[in-house]
């Protein structure tokens, strides 16, 4: 696993031992960021259920301006801050042991971003609730992007994510699903 372009292009990523994390195949990863290359200069992103942090080291590599990773194992964030530190991205990263929910408990109302990434253990179908929730929390800037990966798909016809968000593309690789979405606008949601 390494990084595809940017500063840091070609630096290999460390990654967990084990089946604990899953980490987003190489082949989903670079048509992923081809369809969102011109959406990430200066960008804040949030990296929710980190893993390694291959996704927000990526857009930091890219040009992103800052990235929070936030996973709730403590090896996982060992990962990322060495992943950080390898690849010089390191000022740029806030790394966070935490629950998803805690961080958004915590975030809500004071941090904003332009571009998210959700991968979180495809068994839990956690895409519902937590797109809910960012989108509650407010944490979203107008014309975010919300990258959800999964196994499922059809997460923009779920009730809870059609009433937040809007659809901008939803792909499949093999298992893996990619659906891209963006905060629906006050407008919108009259």
């Amino acid at each position: 696993m390494r990084i595809i372009t940017g500063t840091a292009r070609g630096a290999v990523l460390n990654t967990l031992e084990g089946e604990a994390t899953r980490p987003t195949p190489a082949k989903v990863k670079e048509a992923l960021f081809s369809s969102i290359q011109f959406d990430i200069e200066g960008r804040k992103v949030l990296d929710l259920f980190a893993g390694s942090g291959q996704l927000g080291l990526e857009a930091l590599s890219r040009g992103a301006e800052k990235a929070t990773f936030v996973d709730g194992a403590r090896e996982a964030t060992a990962i990322i801050t060495a992943n950080a530190q390898k690849t010089h991205l390191y000022k740029q990263s806030n790394v966070l042991c935490m629950d998803w929910k805690q961080y958004i408990q915590s975030a809500k109302g004071r941090n904003r971003f332009d571009l998210v990434f959700l991968d979180p253990p495809y068994a839990l179908r956690l895409l519902p609730k937590v797109t809910a929730a960012l989108y509650d929390a407010d944490m979203l800037s107008e014309g975010a992007l919300v990258i959800c990966e999964d196994e499922e798909g059809g997460l923009a016809e779920d009730v809870m994510v059609k009433a937040r968000y809007d659809l901008v593309k939803s792909s499949r690789y093999g298992r893996v699903h990619i659906t891209i979405l963006t905060p629906k606008t006050e407008d919108e949601e009259a």
